[in-house]
């Protein structure tokens, strides 16, 4: 069979470069051919060697960024197409993608990049912590927390959001108010149940339905987590590969229960993010629609 041309967007970001040396390092893929496609700013990753080609394109806003992608897939002749980042996943869900490309459905996807439309669709379940939305103008009033009077999660709840930005442990209103004094540009918050226990994820490849691999990782320690308040960044420099069939069984419910309500098949390679609660129980923080670092 002769090498794949493999076009990956949002190229020189971390997870998409950590994806391309997967690629060279597998046996399977040594031999195929990386075109990358990407917006500009991290120009390390333009020059750093991984792809034959990188071209800069544009945010899926833009009138043209189809047309954009759809002309780099027929001039290298890509045979298929890895699409990184979210707004990527997002934009190209609802929409035929000129290559064949692994994409979840767009109703679960949706919902699945909305940390309160998430959390709002497994409430019932008891999959998620415990939470509610609180203004910022109810934290600067130093109104109480209210959960289960213990530590508490504050964060930005986005579409989007990760890597901690935005978030903070609290166990007062004096200290919720000056998170939120601090951080004018966030309107609201999710407050959540701490969990303070393992910080595992689980990454499930779907294929119509069809679940087709599965694999969990501890992350135990985050690059440059120091310099966050939250002590959570966007990529890890430790890391453990796990069994743990709790965390995959969850996982996967998690997936098909939301699958269920959007009305969709399970499809495509999807990371859910879980932590133990003070019990030691389970719950799932969040789901990535789009390759993780580790996988």
């Amino acid at each position: 069979m002769a090498p794949l041309n493999i076009l990956v967007t949002g190229a020189c970001g971390v997870t998409p470069r950590a994806i391309a040396r997967s690629v060279r390092a597998s046996s399977l893929f040594a031999d195929a051919r990386l075109v990358g496609a990407d917006r500009g700013g991290n120009w390390y990753g333009f020059y750093e060697g991984l792809y034959e080609r990188v071209y800069r394109d544009s945010e899926p806003s833009d009138p043209g960024y189809p047309e954009l992608v759809a002309e780099i897939c027929r001039k290298e002749e890509v045979d298929v197409a890895i699409v990184g980042p979210e707004a990527h996943v997002l934009f190209w869900s609802s929409r035929e993608f000129p290559v064949p490309a692994l994409l979840p459905p767009p109703g679960f996807v949706e919902v699945a990049i909305s940390k309160s439309k998430l959390y709002d669709a497994l409430r019932e379940t008891g999959f998620v912590p415990k939470y509610r939305i609180a203004s910022r103008d109810e934290l600067l009033a130093r109104h109480e927390l209210e959960l289960d009077g213990g530590p508490v999660w504050l964060r930005d709840y986005s579409d989007g959001s990760s890597s901690g930005i935005g978030s903070i442990q609290v166990t007062e209103p004096e200290e919720a108010y000056a998170w939120a004094y601090l951080n004018p540009g966030i309107s609201s918050f999710m407050v959540a149940e701490h969990l303070p226990g393992r910080n595992i994820a689980c990454s499930l490849l779907f294929y119509e339905d069809a679940l087709l691999k599965a694999s969990c990782y501890e992350r135990l320690e985050y690059f440059m987590g120091h310099l966050a308040v939250s002590g959570i960044r966007g990529n890890i420099n430790r890391g453990r590969l796990i069994n743990d069939e709790r965390a995959r069984t969850l996982a996967e419910q998690a997936v098909r229960f939301l699958g269920r309500l959007t009305g969709e098949p399970a499809h495509g390679l999807l990371t859910v993010d879980l932590r133990e609660d003070r019990t030691g129980a389970l719950k799932v923080t969040e789901i990535n629609v789009r390759h993780v670092a580790a996988t």
